[in-house]
C-alpha cells in the first residue's frame, strides 16, 4: 500500500511540475486546427521552446536564431530588409512571414510547403541561406548541453534529447503567440467604438478585402495570385514550386492583416514598405495573368480619401498587448541561469 501511495504521490508531483496550459482566445473564434492532443502546451514546454526560439544554437555557426527574422516587437517578422538574412550574411529568397495565431493554420510558409506546425522549424533550420544546419546537428549540440538536457528530461523523462522533442517544444511556444486584443477586437466586444473614419474604412474593408482577409483571423488561409509583377531577380512562382500545378503559378499564401502596422515590408518579397503602396498596387498595379484571382481582374478602385479611411481601419488591427508581451520576448532570466550553470 505504501508503495502504491508513493507512486501516486510521484505521479501527482510530476503532473504539477509539467502544469498544463490552455490556449486563450475569444469565444467567437473558430476552434484551432492544430491537434493539441498530440502536443498539449505545458508551462515547462513553452518556457523551453521560448529559449530555443531565441537561441542561435539552432544554426550551423550559432549566429542566427528564429528571433533573428521573427522579432516580437514587429509581429514576429523583420523590418530592416526585404528578404530574410541568414548565416554568413547570406540572403534568403523571401520576406519573413509574421508569426501569430498559428494554431489556426493548416499550412505554413508563403508556398504552403509545410503542413504541420511541428515540422515548420525544420525549414529554416535546414535552409542553406537561413540557419544552414540540420535537426540531427541541432540535437547533437543540445545533447552536449547539460542545461538543456536537464530541461528536456524534466518534461519528457528521457535521458537523450530527440528531434521530435525539440520541434514540439518550439511549437508549444509558437502556439501561445495569439493576437486577439486590438482595438478592432475591443470594438467587437462592445468595449470601444470606431471613429467615423475607422468605421468608413471598415465598410470599405468588408466590401473590398474581406473575402481573402477574412475575419476574425484576417486571412482565409488560402493561396492567391494578387497580381504582383514577377520579381525577375528571384523568379519565385510561389505555390507552383510545391504542387507543380500550373493553376498554382504565382500564388502565395494570403497573410493575416493583424498587426499590419508593424509587419512591413509587405508581400512575399518585401517589395512594399508602406500600406499606401500596397493599396496603390491594388488600385493600379495589378498584372493580368492566367491565375490572377478573378476578384482582382479590375483592381480595387478607391479614392484618395477612401484609402486614408481604409488605412485608419487597418491600424485598428494593431495589438500592442501582443507586440509587447513580456512572455514572448527574449527570456533573459532563463539565459542568465543557463550561463550561470555552464554547459559542460
Amino acid at each position: 500500500m505504501n508503495r502504491i501511495l508513493f507512486v501516486l504521490l510521484v505521479f501527482i508531483s510530476f503532473s504539477f511540475l509539467i502544469k498544463k496550459t490552455v490556449l486563450e482566445y475569444p469565444s467567437t473564434w473558430p476552434e484551432p486546427v492544430y491537434h493539441l492532443q498530440t502536443n498539449k502546451p505545458t508551462s515547462n514546454g513553452i518556457s523551453l521552446g521560448r529559449m530555443l526560439f531565441y537561441d542561435p544554437v539552432l544554426s550551423a555557426d550559432s549566429t542566427i536564431s528564429c528571433a533573428s527574422c521573427h522579432s516580437s516587437y514587429t509581429a514576429f517578422t523583420h523590418v530592416d530588409h526585404n528578404l530574410s538574412h541568414g548565416i554568413q550574411d547570406r540572403i534568403g529568397k523571401r520576406n519573413s512571414p509574421a508569426l501569430m495565431n498559428l494554431a489556426w493554420q493548416s499550412s505554413f510558409m508563403w508556398d504552403g510547403a509545410i503542413l504541420n506546425l511541428d515540422m515548420q522549424a525544420l525549414a529554416p533550420i535546414s535552409h542553406p541561406d537561413e540557419m544552414g544546419s540540420s535537426i540531427n546537428e541541432v540535437v547533437r549540440k543540445l545533447n552536449q548541453d547539460k542545461f538543456y538536457k536537464k530541461k528536456f528530461q524534466k518534461i519528457y523523462g528521457t535521458k537523450e534529447i530527440t528531434g521530435e522533442q525539440v520541434l514540439k517544444v518550439i511549437s508549444q511556444f509558437m502556439l501561445t503567440l495569439i493576437s486577439a486584443n486590438s482595438k478592432y477586437d475591443r470594438v467587437k466586444k462592445g468595449q470601444e467604438q470606431f471613429t467615423e473614419q475607422e468605421e468608413n474604412g471598415y465598410r470599405l474593408f468588408v466590401k473590398n478585402c474581406s473575402s481573402c482577409h477574412t475575419e476574425p483571423l484576417f486571412t482565409n488561409q488560402n493561396f492567391a495570385n494578387n497580381g504582383l509583377k514577377i520579381n525577375n531577380d528571384l523568379n519565385d512562382l510561389g505555390r507552383f514550386q510545391i504542387t507543380k500545378d500550373p493553376n498554382d503559378s504565382l500564388k502565395f499564401k494570403v497573410p493575416s492583416l493583424r498587426n499590419i502596422e508593424f509587419s512591413y515590408p509587405y508581400m512575399h518579397d518585401g517589395r512594399f514598405k508602406k500600406i499606401s503602396e500596397v493599396l496603390n498596387h491594388y488600385s493600379n498595379g495589378i498584372q493580368q495573368s492566367n491565375t490572377l484571382d478573378i476578384r482582382l481582374k479590375n483592381g480595387i478602385q478607391l479614392s484618395a480619401n477612401e484609402k486614408v479611411d481604409l488605412i485608419s481601419f487597418l491600424l485598428t488591427l494593431t495589438d500592442k498587448e501582443f507586440l509587447f508581451n513580456k512572455n514572448f520576448s527574449y527570456p533573459k532570466k532563463d539565459f542568465d541561469l543557463k550561463r550561470g550553470k555552464g554547459n559542460n
